[in-house]
């Protein structure tokens, strides 16, 4: 059955309705939600996706937050699916590269189209709009979900539950420990971090979307106006902040800029960010801050037309169709955070080859974006953490994150996974969130079909099928996906046995795994793999010597490498076994010969299981 809003036919007798099972059911259409709801079906598993607003999406077109940020030398997965989307509708990716914020700029109802048109071609999905979660049990090992719907929805039930909400909504539902707000430096051991704990969350955004009238369309000024709110949202000359790098009018404008004309205002110097920590509040009281928020971007909008004579700029409202034009939901940075089986702090991210735990070998998303905390309409902002663009290189988010403690079969995506508070930072970005939704699916369909619990389920399997679909387990900027050997230097740097080397070159944040470069002897580490140990290691690194090293290892296979056809085997070119091999080359013969990636197990923490093999 294709996709589509449900109806249900209930038992005259009984007065009841029969209770529809699935294999996986994911509450909430955001863009982790949509994505793993699409991964779903296409692997087979039966899905039900539960979004609360009308729209599919969330923050990427629900909350008008348009742009992509980052990944735009990884674009794995879905994310290169949905961008080849844009592309196809607007023509080419320079015509995406409107704004300068982002690469990717494209208005939300487009992009809500686009999804929807995806959802709808896949066999296994089903989709409840304008619903959510009223009561969750558990029977049997089955999830049993009750559901607040405008239609007479039954109850129904799953084998796995995968919270894609925005503010994690299902695990208090569950009581499941989480965290919000700022984590002490103590923590973590994160130098950047406040002193002490605070509940402090990062400021939320109505976002506008505003079009070119062709004349005076000035609104009436809003209640509360003072121009002095928004003095230092640009170089207005009246701003005498010199914390702040201030720009022109013009950029103002231009940061959002999107196809057709159209302009995303989610300014956050001084402009359209409000504060308030909504996380626990009840819908009453968070609809009168949003409402709040919302009054404050008109205020800017104001200021925008009035002082900067933009005022053939207002909101277009038939990008939403929305009674106030704005988008179906603000644009939240921060949720609640789960205690996951591993938690990736900011310390994981700068230098993840010197911890204890190498939770980089079970990575299955990767990000570049650098941590970006939004902060500045707080009212004590000046006294916070000042953590604007914090450098970083690029970064592999553990499989350890989305999976709670002792909870069985339960997964959260979007920005709920088990991260320090300044590593939301940068994991929320829609890129990431987009990823950990897709192998969020991956996960459900191997428990799903290995009848196993998704923590029994092997951590190879779930990377080898992120790679199967075109996805990134290791953040190595310099080898794409269409290099013919991507997968094997993935596998080997998920390994350990090659390590990348992260740099930041100004505003990108890299790490480079060097193919091209000559093999030496300080960048192997078999320390983890007694069974490579056993025999010693080639003290001159050429092609023959490193050959003849795998051979004794593989005790009972003959390997003629003198035969052009093993090298076209490998997918490398015939060379002189007497040069040097490359870092590369020596990816490829590993892991074909030897596939170290396969035959030793690990868990959670990266530590191998069963070293012996």
């Amino acid at each position: 059955m294709n996709f589509k809003v449900l109806i249900y036919v209930c038992t005259i007798t009984l007065f009841s309705c029969a209770k529809p099972e699935y294999d996986v059911v994911i509450v909430g259409g955001g863009a982790s939600g949509i994505t793993a709801a699409i991964q779903s079906s296409r692997l087979g598993s039966k899905t039900l996706l539960i979004e609360k607003t009308d729209w599919l999406g969330g923050m990427l077109t629900s909350a008008g937050v348009s742009a992509m940020d980052g990944n735009y030398n990884m674009p794995g997965g879905f994310i290169k699916e949905f961008r080849d989307s844009l592309v196809s509708y607007y023509g080419s990716l320079e015509n995406l590269k409107t704004g300068w914020v982002s690469n990717i700029m494209f208005e939300p109802s487009v992009g809500n189209k686009i999804l929807n048109s995806i959802a709808q071609t896949q066999d296994n999905l089903e989709i409840v709009f304008n619903s959510s979660v009223k009561k969750i049990d558990n029977k049997k090992g089955n999830w049993e979900l009750t559901l607040d719907s405008n239609s007479d929805l039954p109850k129904v039930t799953s084998k796995i539950l995968i919270d894609a909400t925005e503010l994690g909504d299902l695990i208090p539902i569950l009581n499941i420990p989480y965290s919000i707000g700022m984590d002490s430096n103590s923590q973590f051991a994160e130098k950047i971090a406040p002193l002490k704990s605070n509940n402090i969350i990062q400021d939320l955004t109505y976002v506008m979307i505003l079009k070119d009238y062709g004349k005076d369309v000035t609104i009436n000024e809003p209640l509360n106006y003072n121009r002095e709110e928004f003095l230092c949202s640009y170089d207005s000359k009246e701003c005498f902040n010199s914390d702040l790098k201030l720009w022109s009018k013009e950029n103002l404008i231009s940061y959002g800029k999107l196809p057709n004309g159209k302009i995303m205002i989610n300014w956050p110097i001084y402009g359209n960010d409000y504060y308030v920590n909504s996380i626990e509040m009840n819908e009453s009281e968070r609809e009168f801050h949003y409402e709040k928020a919302k009054q404050k971007s008109l205020r800017f909008l104001y200021f925008i037309q009035t002082e900067l004579n933009y005022n053939n700029l207002s909101i277009d409202k038939q990008e939403f169709l929305t009674k106030d034009g704005f988008p179906k939901i603000p644009y939240y940075r921060e949720s609640r955070r789960i205690k996951g089986k591993v938690t990736l702090n900011l310390n994981h991210i700068k230098d993840p080859y010197s911890h204890k735990y190498s939770i980089y070998k079970t990575g299955i998303a990767v990000g570049d974006y650098p941590v970006d905390h939004h902060h500045n309409a707080h009212p004590k902002y000046k006294e916070l953490p000042k953590l604007d663009f914090y450098p970083i290189p690029s970064y592999s988010v553990p499989l350890g994150s989305l999976i709670p403690e002792n909870i069985n079969n339960f997964i959260v995506i979007e920005k709920s996974i088990s991260v320090s508070n300044l590593v939301n930072g940068t994991t929320r970005l829609q890129p990431v969130v987009m990823q950990i939704g897709q192998a969020a699916a991956i996960l459900a369909y191997l428990a799903v079909s290995e009848n196993k619990n998704i923590d029994k389920v092997n951590i190879r399997e779930v990377q080898l099928e992120i790679l199967k679909n075109k996805g990134y387990i290791q953040p190595f900027v310099d080898v794409n996906l269409a290099h013919p050997n991507f997968i094997s230097y993935q596998k080997i740097g998920a390994c350990g046995i090659l390590k990348g080397k992260g740099i930041n070159i100004g505003w990108e944040n890299k790490t480079l795994f060097y193919p091209e470069n000559d093999l030496k002897i300080e960048d192997l580490d078999f320390s983890n793999y007694n069974t490579y140990k056993k025999h010693p290691f080639p003290k001159s690194l050429t092609i023959s010597n490193i050959l003849d090293w795998v051979i004794k290892i593989k005790t009972n296979q003959k390997l003629n490498y003198n035969s052009e056809f093993f090298w076209e085997d490998l997918g490398l070119d015939k060379n002189d076994l007497n040069k040097t091999i490359k870092r590369g080359e020596f990816s490829v013969v590993i892991d074909k010969l030897l596939d170290p990636f396969s035959s030793f197990n690990i868990d959670f923490d990266g530590e191998i299981i069963n070293n012996d093999l």
